[in-house]
């Protein structure tokens, strides 16, 4: 049996530094060992299919690779790459939708009404299939928001640090995401 291989045991960091200055694509295999099943288990919360799944897990990767040099270690690496991984399913998705034109599209501007504030616990309780079908129905944006707070129980600060939005905005956004969502379900038969 082979001893592993010390650059196992390195910090994501200190991976990452070895990867851009070697290109070593065996290293390179154990960061995405590593990160894999996250960021599949994100693009699989933007598609419905498992192939498409995959397919948008291998092209995170690919670009990854490519825009690893970037990575300038101001936050940690797995937020990074999360918000990388969510910026392009997000971008997959406003692509496909602009050939779908059944796909209902919410506003920016919500009418008073329908902002009343809705609570976590609400949120929790909705039917996991109903809630499926639902989620689908909302824009990319409001469905990242979403699935980072109660998919990823991503604090505010790290939605904010990971979209680029202020607290107060990523508040409100989730805020109307939450609303959206309630009226997406409720309409579902």
């Amino acid at each position: 049996m082979e001893a592993p291989y010390k650059e196992d045991n390195l910090s994501d960091e200190q991976l990452i530094q070895k990867i851009t200055e070697t290109n070593n694509t065996y290293l390179f295999g154990l960061l995405y060992d590593r990160y894999s099943g996250i960021v599949f288990n994100k693009c699989i919360g933007f598609t419905s299919s498992y192939e498409v799944a995959q397919d948008l897990t291998q092209d995170i990767f690919v670009k990854l690779f490519v825009k690893l040099k970037s990575f300038k270690g101001e936050s940690k690496f797995s937020t990074w790459l999360y918000a990388f991984s969510y910026n392009h399913c997000v971008n997959f998705v406003q692509r496909e939708l602009k050939g779908d034109k059944k796909t209902v599209s919410i506003t920016e501007n919500i009418e008073d009404e329908l902002t009343d504030e809705i609570s976590d616990r609400e949120i929790y309780e909705l039917k996991a299939e109903k809630l499926k079908s639902a989620l689908q129905m909302l824009n990319p944006n409001d469905r990242m928001m979403l699935l980072m707070k109660y998919q990823d129980d991503i604090s505010i600060k790290e939605i904010s640090a990971v979209t680029g939005l202020g607290e107060s905005a990523v508040k409100m956004r989730l805020s109307r995401a939450k609303v959206n969502l309630v009226k997406f379900y409720n309409d579902i038969q």
